[in-house]
């Protein structure tokens, strides 16, 4: 990108959506906060080699059944027969160091799949906040943030984590043209900055994590700067940047 051109940020509130915004010059950032995107973070900085993303359960059981380390979650709930689901602290585990992962959830891979000709896609959530928007802010690169959402409709956890990623990105270069996404969910996040777990208290994938028991996944992945690790997708599968 030429020096006179200042990047924009702007973000798409569903894979659905993806197409009125593809443009293959962009970095796009694939948030799911929770769960999916913040366990594949939690994998890398436990060791873990490759993460490859698929679509369906039946490709992940076909890698499975190939010998390969697989998990699989649908609804929230792990799919019976893989060795993990899709909360963080089933990627924390000395099994998994060194191996390559298939993984499908409901809504994290499939935003990954939809946008995976793009210029670069990464994965970002709380628990790698700073080390992304250090990274973004060096590739004077128009940036896409995606949010994964639930079953393609809007969800606020992950259009809040857009709206962090955009006030940290404005932080370290406040000449960033924003789209109206992204204008939108920076004075979300402002709303919410001082307590984003209260201001997600009635979110409908919180409240259906937290029927489920899974409050300590909840907690965990509204942690900030967990990690440095910035995982990347590299000829279909996702691999930790080396920055």
């Amino acid at each position: 990108m030429s020096e006179s051109k200042i990047p924009k940020i702007d973000a798409c509130f569903s894979p659905a959506l993806y197409p009125v915004y593809r443009d293959e010059e962009n970095i796009v950032v694939i948030i799911d906060v929770l769960r999916a995107t913040s366990a594949i973070c939690t994998a890398f900085h436990h060791g873990a080699e490759k993460i490859i993303p698929v679509a369906s359960v039946e490709e992940a059981r076909r890698l499975k059944e190939s010998g390969m380390l697989a998990g699989a979650e649908r609804d929230a709930i792990k799919v019976e027969g893989f060795d993990f689901g899709n909360s963080p602290f089933d990627y924390m585990g000395p099994d998994i160091v060194g191996k390559t992962i298939a993984l499908t959830t409901t809504n994290g891979t499939q935003a990954i799949e939809a946008s995976k000709y793009a210029y670069k896609v990464v994965v970002g959530a709380f628990t790698n906040i700073s080390a992304l928007c250090d990274w973004l802010v060096k590739q004077d690169r128009n940036v896409l943030l995606l949010c994964s959402g639930w079953k393609n409709r809007f969800n606020l956890e992950d259009s809040l984590f857009a709206g962090a990623v955009t006030h940290e990105l404005l932080k370290r270069r406040p000449e960033l043209q924003l789209g109206d996404g992204c204008l939108a969910l920076k004075y979300l996040f402002q709303m919410a900055e001082k307590s984003p777990a209260r201001f997600l208290a009635k979110a409908s994938h919180k409240q259906r994590l937290w029927k489920l028991g899974l409050k300590d996944d909840i907690r965990y992945c509204l942690q900030m700067d967990m990690t440095d690790v910035i995982p990347v997708l590299e000829d279909g599968a996702l691999v930790k940047m080396k920055t």
